[in-house]
């Protein structure tokens, strides 16, 4: 019987950076994935890589971390994370508080820099001059996450990792520790489980007697083939509800609600923006519904038509492109900072997952990740563990 050092149960962006680096340690890795094909929020991300708003000492480091690592990645990894930087417009709503938000801009380690409607307009060609009293703009690193994704993949098979495509059904617990992963066809046996299911998280620990505060929302977006258009910057809200809501959904007098179905916790926001990728294809949104069941059905119809009216307002060139709706699940913990480490009172099983802002965080921390198992001391690993 193969007993592998460990199992990561999810192979998105979280579980392929991971599986990497722990495979890098020596470590005998088998990745666990349900979908062939890249799917969930690491899909139908921006690609974003906001390394310039760490607010913490923490988040700081982190975000240095990230940008020194994206320099070399494709190297690397031998493929193109297409990683370039560009400008992004924090457009400015006319019902916004400026003042405040000028505050808030300023905590960042590299605030962003207010512009005029004119100067938005010249930096952002197809921007709605009346529809905005003006934006913050900074430099803001990018990458394709799905592209990036797959070069963790071939890299952590190359490394002699083992990938296979199957659906969790649950951790094997045996008394005070997880010795297994069941999945539809096959038990396999692990030292250490790590959960990198994003959205599902919550419930594959729960389904174990292993609580964790880690929450998720349904996401819409919609996705356009190449198009002739070009979108020279990333354009997202100045006031991004999307924290708003990750506060709001996580309080303790929402708690309980979390692991009964049929409840929607908080009204949905929308936080209209758009990208766009090298090849041509744009991505807009993006629609945030907190729903308390995991496989709540979404009907496209209502979101994509909110999403193009508000999208529309911003950039009118984008209201009515061809594109196709799409929705996923994205994590998020009730500190705005992932949740990363081990649990009390259960060996052998560990989270990564809870990433608000996914791409800068996950390759510096599993890198950590990937040192500490072995020994090494990490102050950020231990700030961030749930048995803290």
């Amino acid at each position: 019987m193969k007993v592998y050092d460990w199992i990561i149960v999810g192979g998105g962006i979280t579980g392929a950076a991971l599986g990497y680096e722990l495979c890098r340690q020596g470590l005998s890795v088998l990745i666990l994935e349900q979908h062939p094909t890249l799917e969930g929020a690491t899909r139908y991300s921006y690609g974003g890589l906001g390394y310039w708003s760490g607010k913490s000492r923490l988040t700081r480091v982190l975000c240095q971390e990230a940008r020194e690592i994206y320099q070399n990645l494709s190297e690397e990894l031998e493929t193109d994370t297409q990683f370039r930087e560009l400008d992004l417009l924090l457009t400015i709503d006319f019902k916004d508080d400026f003042e405040q938000l000028a505050a808030d801009y300023a905590r960042f380690a590299t605030p962003p820099t207010w512009v005029s409607v004119e100067d938005a307009c010249a930096l952002e060609p197809l921007l709605n001059r009346n529809a905005i009293a003006g934006a913050f703009t900074v430099r803001h690193g990018h990458i394709h996450p799905g592209k990036t994704t797959q070069g963790y993949l071939k890299a952590f098979r190359r490394c002699g990792g083992e990938i296979q495509i199957a659906r969790v059904l649950e951790l094997v617990r045996s008394s005070d520790a997880i010795k297994a992963v069941k999945t539809v066809a096959a038990t396999y046996h692990t030292a250490n489980t790590v959960v990198c299911a994003g959205g599902l998280s919550r419930s594959l620990l729960k389904a174990s007697g292993i609580p964790v505060y880690l929450y998720f929302t349904h996401e819409e977006m919609i996705e356009t083939p190449r198009v002739d258009i070009k979108l020279q910057t990333i354009v997202i809200p100045a006031d991004t509800k999307r924290f708003q809501l990750e506060q709001q959904a996580s309080t303790k007098s929402v708690e309980h609600l979390w692991d009964e179905p049929g409840h929607e916790l908080i009204p949905p926001i929308l936080d209209a923006g758009a990208v766009q990728f090298l090849d041509g294809s744009l991505r807009m949104g993006q629609l945030s519904r907190v729903l308390s069941d995991p496989s709540a059905t979404i009907a496209p119809e209502k979101g994509e038509a909110e999403i193009r009216t508000q999208v529309g307002k911003i950039l009118p060139a984008l209201e009515k492109l061809p594109g196709t709706w799409h929705h996923c699940l994205v994590a998020f913990s009730n500190t705005g900072l992932p949740v990363v480490g081990s649990f009390s009172g259960v060996e052998g099983v560990y989270i990564f997952s809870g990433f608000t802002n996914p791409l800068v965080c996950v390759p510096p921390l599993a890198k950590r990740f990937a040192n500490w198992v072995q020994g090494q001391e990490d102050e950020i690993i231990a700030n961030l563990s749930p048995a803290n």
